[in-house]
């Protein structure tokens, strides 16, 4: 990297900085995260290094400018391993109580918060960002550059330790239920500044929602990745059937409805489901030449 970076190297790999990078560095993290989910474990080895070329990239870049180098990046790392896990690597001799996973997270969020306080009382952290003028909270150490998803269900997973959390998940039905109707509410009042109200009452609806994911202990990032991966499937066993995009393009939301139906089944169909479709051609008997639903 430092080679590509130099003198004589790659005109790109020169041109690129922090910013220009780390577009590059998401795509990368969600093409891990895609390989594993579908087990494509040589796909995943690739996927693996091309996120590690991301750490490299700004290391060098970093050290190039001073900031500090690879070298660095392993051995706070390192430390920060040793650290944090107090039930492993003995702290004077003795080795901290935590028999369980949930132990072991009690344990790394205490650490995690005393090193807060460690940074914020050299004035790094938050007084460097000039930032001491805002009250702290116990969700500040909760990054709003991740994922909108994770970034919620990290936020109700904060809160809940001290107590403010949903006692349950038929509570979160309800509020679900509260959230739509409030949303309905928005969406008839029609005035000029509705939308921006319409896109407030969603999110709500939204971070009502993955709130409910974590009660059930269901990964919402994964869950949506899950649906989606359903939707590309069976969309695409509809586009063979009618003869490609442009051809559903031309039938009925009816006849549309009748081929999600029977694609969700695995191509079975039922008496009168299918009307409009021919039985032999699998496609729209009368297709409509614009659509403007």
């Amino acid at each position: 990297m430092a080679r590509l970076r130099g003198p004589g190297g790659c005109a790109w790999d020169r041109e690129q900085t922090f910013d220009s990078i780390k577009r590059h560095t998401l795509e990368e993290t969600y093409e891990v995260f895609d390989a594993i989910e579908r087990r494509a474990w040589p796909d995943l080895k690739d996927e693996l290094g091309d996120l590690l070329l991301q750490v490299l990239f700004y290391a060098q870049m970093a050290s190039e400018a001073g900031y500090f180098d690879i070298g660095d990046v392993a051995a706070n790392l390192n430390a920060k391993l040793v650290r944090r896990h107090p039930h492993i690597f003995p702290v004077d001799g003795e080795l901290a109580d935590a028999t369980d996973a949930n132990g072991v997270l009690r344990k790394w969020e205490q650490i995690k918060r005393v090193e807060k306080m460690e940074i914020a009382a050299a004035g790094g952290g938050r007084a460097a960002s000039g930032l001491d003028d805002i009250p702290r909270s116990g969700l500040d150490d909760i990054s709003r550059a991740m994922p909108a998803t994770l970034e919620a269900e990290k936020l109700g997973s904060r809160a809940a330790k001290v107590g403010f959390d949903w006692p349950s998940a038929e509570e979160l039905f309800e509020k679900l239920q509260e959230e739509i109707a409030e949303l309905k509410a928005e969406l008839a009042k029609a005035d000029a500044s509705g939308q921006d109200h319409v896109q407030e009452e969603f999110g709500d609806l939204l971070f009502t929602a993955i709130n409910l994911a974590r009660h059930l202990r269901v990964d919402p990032e994964s869950a949506l990745r899950s649906a989606n991966a359903k939707f590309r499937d069976r969309f695409r066993a509809m586009e063979a059937i009618a003869g490609g995009f442009d051809a559903l393009a031309l039938m009925t939301p009816a006849q549309l409805d009748a081929l999600w139906n029977r694609v969700k089944r695995g191509g079975e169909t039922r008496p009168g489901e299918s009307a409009g479709i021919d039985p032999e051609t699998e496609r729209p008997l009368h297709p409509r030449v614009h659509r403007h639903e």
